[in-house]
């Protein structure tokens, strides 16, 4: 009979001591709430006991967080509508006041990153959210770390994700860079026009001093052009050689005509 009652008293023992234990994991911390009043003292890793009925253990990951925030529509300040989405990352490093300062810390961090990520999409100009992301992304953290802290939750980093623009804008941007490429390869062709007449006007003052390099260089392009093997050679004809000829031709009348005067 007393060992029934002993062996009864072990086993009552027994299922208290598995209803009061508890296992905190190595990423976790605990708070106590006793009567529903907070205990001081938060439960680090490990086993952790806990009065049945009285007490409630309340587990808050210590882990990195990331949360997506859904793609938001937006005007930005020049008038364009887009449409942008990010990432935040986050950390508890206050357990008591994230669980007891706000309902859901998580759903409440997504809310103000929701909003600030509007605000941001507002105050900016397209060029910014296209260009400038990581100037963005610091004004983004500061506008949701400064409601986070007050819930000891601080702000690892916050990163924009893909800003989504409308088809016809896409389509005018398109246009601009495909004019912005005509113009650079028009420039580049009229610098380089400019440089060969520069060397083609010295090369001409070169044949005007000394008017044998100008038949040097009509017999260099009928070379290169009897070189085609065509049958049909068109032959140029410079004018300042038609000159020449018509000047000897005159001297040589003229040296005919003088004897026969005389």
């Amino acid at each position: 009979m007393i060992l029934d009652i002993v062996i009864g008293v072990l086993g009552l023992a027994a299922l208290g001591l598995a209803g009061s234990a508890r296992v905190v994991k190595q990423y976790e911390q605990a708070l106590v709430f006793r009567f529903g009043k907070v205990r001081p003292e938060l439960r680090g890793p490990g086993l952790t006991m806990v009065v049945p009925g009285v007490d409630r253990l309340r587990k808050v990951n210590l882990q990195i967080v990331t949360q997506p925030i859904p793609a938001q529509d937006g005007i930005t300040r020049d008038n364009v509508t887009v449409r942008v989405d990010a990432v935040v990352y986050f950390k508890v490093v206050d357990p008591v006041r994230a669980v007891v300062s706000v309902e859901d810390y998580r759903f409440a961090m997504l809310q103000v990153a929701q909003t600030s990520l509007r605000s941001i999409i507002g105050k900016s100009e397209l060029d910014d959210l296209l260009s400038n992301r990581e100037r963005l992304n610091q004004g983004l953290e500061l506008m949701i770390d400064n409601p986070a802290l007050s819930w000891g939750i601080e702000i690892d980093r916050v990163e924009i994700k893909d800003v989504a623009l409308p088809e016809s804008m896409k389509r005018s941007m398109s246009r601009q860079a495909e004019a912005e490429r005509e113009r650079r390869a028009r420039v580049i062709t009229a610098d380089g026009e400019l440089q060969a007449s520069k060397k083609l006007s010295e090369a001409a003052a070169a044949m005007a001093e000394t008017p044998a390099a100008l038949q040097l260089r009509l017999l260099q392009t009928i070379v290169e052009v009897a070189a085609e093997k065509n049958s049909t050679l068109v032959l140029p004809f410079p004018v300042e050689l038609l000159r020449f000829l018509e000047r000897a031709s005159g001297a040589i009348e003229q040296q005919v005509k003088t004897p026969e005067v005389g």
